[in-house]
């Protein structure tokens, strides 16, 4: 039997939550976030197409706010890592 090794440097927790990916020039597209962790967080969006490769995730309802990248992309899917120096 294979046992999956994880790769990531904080455990993520599974969440449900509306959040927004604001953009530099002032845009800002709606997302779901399905896991977040110290390190970083899983969200779902209707089209990734033109998302750049830094933005900030915003949880209004948690008054969460941090800068992050996008470190993979997969269909809906998007794999963000955040800014150490947002700690």
């Amino acid at each position: 039997m294979a046992v999956a090794i994880e790769k990531r440097g904080a455990p993520r927790h599974r969440v449900f939550k509306h959040g927004t990916l604001a953009l530099a020039g002032g845009g800002a597209i709606d997302c779901t976030v399905r896991n977040i962790s110290d390190t970083g967080a899983r969200v779902d969006v209707d089209s990734p197409v033109g998302l750049p490769e830094v933005v900030t995730l915003m949880i209004s309802a948690d008054h969460f706010v941090r800068q992050c990248r996008r470190v993979w992309c997969n269909d809906n899917r998007i794999g963000l890592a955040f800014d150490q120096a947002g700690g």
